[in-house]
């Protein structure tokens, strides 16, 4: 014998419901819907239409059928009752219609599918780069060993754009039906392809071929990068000036004008892989206090319940054990959904409470004000389980009046400072940032110099490597670079 921890099903399934946002959970939803018969939305308007059907059916069908005799009278012209045979046959199918239940869904070919109408109003996938260079290819009047050639310099083209392989590594004389030259033509007419810019090998040839390309007379700037382009990325403007024979200002404005270029063309085509972003929770100042309001942005969830229908059905003495045991499976896990996702619902509105009771200074003032909170301390404020609250927050972002930020952002370590005023990692990143933006630019602070000011903001015994650290995840680059001449 031995004891072993064994998660049951209903709680795998807590667990997955909690940990998904609120886009994941209406498409898991949509799934369960599709799956399970038993399963369905509690919609008030259906409710309100089976009470008149039931009304109707149950007062007029039983005081027309079944309380009057239908006689034929031979003597008069019959027309009352062939009325009344008329109205028989639709009181009828609206009385089928309530006793069949669920099964009464049809759907009637004057009416129009909304799976289909959804399909057809569904955008077409974009084409790749790949596709799109290869159909513009496709036109390109060249001779066959050319085209081959660019076909296959199509092949390496990343999804920036750029060629990833030399030519020389392209071109095999056992293989190929085409020579070394013929791939050096073909490079040239890709180069001319949409978008601007694409096939280049590196940032210097990508930033040459939209400038060659271009309208507007960019001869000065075509110098620059041809000649000067290491100089320039090291951002030595007083040497790339003293030898083109120019002032700074000079080359200052022909960066500006460069900065419209791409420097990534390709990823201009292609999928959007910008994933959309939808709150899970929305924080508010409430009107009558100085606290805040914490609600679920859940109003476009379903409201789920069990169909009483299949819930009689599966309590019928004259129904087949094998359609029961289906039915109580059935029911028993749309039970499970239906209370994994209020279980979620609670749970998220729990931890949000407790995470803007211990960030209240954050929604007051502003990010420089973010506390370090651990999950531990929120978990024994709710009486949940640390994991828990981990799976509560991943992927779950809020709405506040400092926008759709992600849940995580509030969990994090810290320091005290010379104050004595706990301060959070991503307070102190945001403190650095604001020391650099108001920073001089034509003497930009060194990450040392950066240290000392966060000390005399009270931000002690952070090293200067910690410091370039921070710098480095908020994009910053270092200070010579940042110089402005």
């Amino acid at each position: 014998m031995e004891q072993r921890l064994k998660l049951a099903p209903h709680m795998i399934q807590s667990m997955e419901i909690l940990q998904l946002p609120i886009l994941a959970l209406q498409e898991r939803i949509e799934q369960e819907l599709n799956s399970n018969p038993v399963l369905e939305m509690d919609e008030p308007a259906a409710d309100e239409q089976a009470e008149a059907v039931e009304k109707q059916t149950g007062d007029d069908i039983s005081e027309d059928v079944n309380e009057k005799d239908l006689v034929v009278d031979t003597d008069n012209n019959k027309t009352e009752d062939f009325e009344r045979l008329s109205s028989l046959g639709d009181d009828f199918h609206d009385f089928r219609d309530y006793m069949a239940g669920p099964y009464c869904a049809r759907v009637r070919s004057d009416e129009p599918d909304r799976k289909l109408e959804a399909l057809k109003n569904a955008a077409a996938p974009p084409l790749s780069l790949h596709e799109q260079l290869t159909e513009q290819w496709r036109f390109v009047d060249a001779e066959r060993p050319v085209k081959e050639a660019g076909n296959m310099i199509i092949d390496y083209i990343d999804d920036r754009g750029y060629l990833t392989v030399r030519l020389e590594q392209l071109h095999n004389k056992d293989k190929n039906d085409f020579a070394l030259d013929d791939l050096k033509d073909a490079l040239e007419l890709v180069q001319q392809l949409e978008p601007t810019g694409v096939g280049a090998r590196d940032l210097r040839d990508c930033l040459l071929i939209q400038m060659a390309q271009g309208s507007d007379d960019m001869s000065f700037e075509t110098r620059l990068i041809a000649e000067n382009m290491d100089a320039l990325l090291e951002n030595r403007l007083p040497d790339i000036a003293k030898k083109m024979h120019c002032s700074i200002e000079e080359v200052n404005r022909a960066i500006e004008r460069m900065s419209k270029l791409d420097t990534s063309p390709g990823l201009q085509i292609g999928r959007d892989r910008n994933h959309p972003i939808t709150a899970d929770v929305i924080v508010a100042e409430s009107e009558d206090s100085d606290e805040y309001t914490v609600r679920l942005a859940d109003s476009n969830l379903p409201s789920l319940r069990v169909s009483d229908y299949y819930a009689k059905m599966a309590k019928d003495t004259g129904v087949g054990d094998k359609t029961k045991q289906f039915l109580q499976n059935n029911i028993r896990s749309a039970q499970w959904i239906i209370d994994a996702i209020e279980q979620r619902k609670n749970t998220l509105l729990r931890v949000t409470r407790a995470v803007v009771k211990y960030q209240k200074d954050f929604f007051d003032k502003g990010p420089l004000y973010l506390r370090p909170l651990p999950m531990s301390k929120v978990a024994d404020e709710v009486g949940v389980h640390l994991a828990t609250v981990s799976r509560a927050v991943a992927g779950k972002y809020m709405q506040c009046s400092s926008g759709v930020l992600p849940l995580r952002k509030f969990f994090s370590g810290g320091m005290e400072d010379a104050n004595g005023q706990a301060r959070s990692w991503e307070a102190i990143r945001a403190k650095l940032q604001q020391i650099i933006d108001a920073e001089n630019k034509a003497q930009p602070l060194s990450d040392d110099q950066i240290r000392k000011k966060l000390a005399e903001a009270g931000i002690e015994n952070l090293a200067r490597r910690t410091v370039a650290k921070y710098r480095k995840l908020l994009n910053i680059p270092a200070a010579r670079f940042r110089k402005k001449y």
